[in-house]
């Protein structure tokens, strides 16, 4: 018999409300008992990402079903700042602002000016 590995459902980001914040926004969901992502680390990430406005998924390693490992200080400075001190097992939601993202308006990237919020589940760190 064939083992059929199902992805996890991509988290639910409830529509925001009042003005986008100015500053990184970090909360925790669930906070993981593993090791420790350190800055400069590699990170091993499910993520799901929304446009804070809109709350329309512009990128979601859960919806591609596959977890992503990636170098801390490749990532937007939001990830960089917002990942260390998370530990495997958490979840962590960044709400991050453009400064921290992209860029502002008209910077070449298309969520240039854009605040984003992410729902992100540690699952390794090396």
């Amino acid at each position: 018999m064939l083992d059929v590995v199902v992805p996890p459902a991509p988290p639910v980001i409830e529509p925001a409300e009042g003005p986008a914040p100015a500053e990184l926004v970090i909360e925790d969901i669930t906070v993981g008992d593993g090791p420790e992502a350190q800055p400069g680390s590699v990170v091993d990430v499910h993520y799901h990402g929304v446009e804070y406005d809109t709350n329309q998924v512009f990128d979601s390693s859960f919806l591609r079903g596959d977890s992503v490992a990636f170098p801390l200080d490749r990532l937007i400075p939001g990830w960089q700042e917002g990942i260390p001190g998370m530990k495997v097992g958490g979840r962590r939601k960044l709400t991050v602002p453009p400064e921290l993202a992209y860029g502002p308006a008209g910077a070449g990237h298309q969520l240039s000016g854009k605040t984003l919020v992410f729902i992100i589940d540690l699952l390794g760190t090396k």
